[in-house]
């Protein structure tokens, strides 16, 4: 587990200077400091190294010369860096967009804390933060348009759409071809990178059905249970999905606690004393956590005629990878319309073949 969190900065006039730091007590040596700078000047690009430093483990990340800010997650000996890449470019991304009258200050706690889990994090959690992340998003929903751009197009494209500023190519890549989201390769004949959409991602909420088939069963008086079936109904007659509802409830998602607690309501109707037992896992704060789930329109409180009150899930919420099929009308298009050339269309309709067998292939094997 991460033991501190350093922001740091170079200063021509007086060297490496600290901006903040979680928790306060941590120290670390203008000497230690000096080595990370000296680290990432070496390579010269934004990224993440890692460096043993006498009794530090220290995963750093660099958002490069442009802003050149450091960022230091203190590890214990047996931690692996490299499990933290993902969530340290995450969190600078969340700090350079909050630089403005140094607003980042007071999220260096939080910031902390979600690193502090990156490592444990499932693949629905992951999924969700990915789509989370505006650049990750913007990239995403362009290669939904065309499936396939060149890396030094999109560049281009990203910084003049991106009006906050930085952004770390190199790392969102990695991240989505680790996620198996996209592909980079290279075209004989392309004079740059080409990046290829190979799975794209579904998100919505769904019925919570298996707490419907038999309320009263997962925990709900039977005198409640026409009332949670009505309600559920009455929702999502309403519901239409919509990217800014996924982004909320992916705020939920990726709460630990929320999540900790979304997790036994998807097995159970239960009252408020089931979920102070949560603390035993981490869930601190019962009332802040209903309140997100309430106000995320993801459960609904029933009363009983003694005023017992009953805890049930709404709305569940589903984030999954799914094989774009869609894509083959996008490659036939564009072959018609000759916008790409036909030796990338041709790449890329054999890296969506690869892509499909190793799909089966995998869903085989869980068989």
């Amino acid at each position: 587990m991460p033991v501190g969190l350093v922001l740091m900065k170079w200063d021509e006039r007086v060297g490496t200077e600290i901006l903040a730091k979680y928790p306060e007590e941590i120290t670390v040596t203008d000497k230690t400091l000096m080595q990370v700078y000296s680290t990432h000047e070496y390579s010269g690009e934004s990224g993440m190294i890692s460096l043993m430093v006498g009794s530090l483990n220290i995963a750093s990340y660099y958002t490069g010369p442009e802003k050149g800010y450091y960022i230091l997650l203190l590890l214990n000996l047996d931690d692996d860096p490299d499990a933290y890449e993902g969530g340290l470019a995450d969190t600078s991304r969340i700090i350079l967009q909050n630089l403005e009258d140094e607003a980042y200050l007071q999220l260096i706690p939080s910031l902390f804390r979600r690193l502090s889990v990156y490592p444990t994090l499932n693949a629905e959690q992951r999924l969700a933060m990915t789509y989370q992340d505006e650049i990750k998003r913007m990239i995403i929903n362009r290669l939904r348009e065309e499936g396939v751009v060149s890396k030094s197009e999109l560049m281009v494209w990203l910084k003049d759409r991106y009006k906050q500023g930085f952004v770390d190519l190199e790392g969102v890549l990695i991240e989505l071809i680790k996620r198996e989201i996209i592909k980079e390769a290279s075209v004989k004949g392309m004079p740059s990178e080409l990046i290829f959409l190979t799975n794209d991602i579904i998100m919505m909420r769904i019925p919570p059905v298996q707490l419907l088939k038999d309320p009263a069963d997962r925990g709900l008086p039977s005198q409640l249970v026409e009332d949670y079936r009505t309600e559920t109904k009455k929702f999502f007659q309403n519901y239409r999905p919509s990217e800014n509802d996924n982004l909320t409830i992916i705020d939920v998602l990726i709460n630990p606690q929320v999540y900790e607690t979304l997790r036994l309501l998807r097995t159970a109707i239960v009252t408020r004393n089931d979920l102070e037992k949560l603390k035993k896992k981490g869930v601190d704060d019962v009332d802040e956590v209903l309140k997100m789930l309430w106000e995320s329109q993801m459960i609904q409180v029933f009363q009983d005629d003694r005023n017992n009150e009953y805890y049930a899930l709404l709305s569940d919420f589903y984030v999954e990878l799914i094989f774009p099929k869609y894509l083959i009308n996008i490659i036939k298009e564009e072959y018609e319309k000759k916008s790409k050339a036909d030796q990338v269309l041709i790449e890329y309709l054999n890296v969506l073949e690869n892509t499909y067998i190793n799909l089966k292939a995998a869903a085989k094997s869980k068989e």
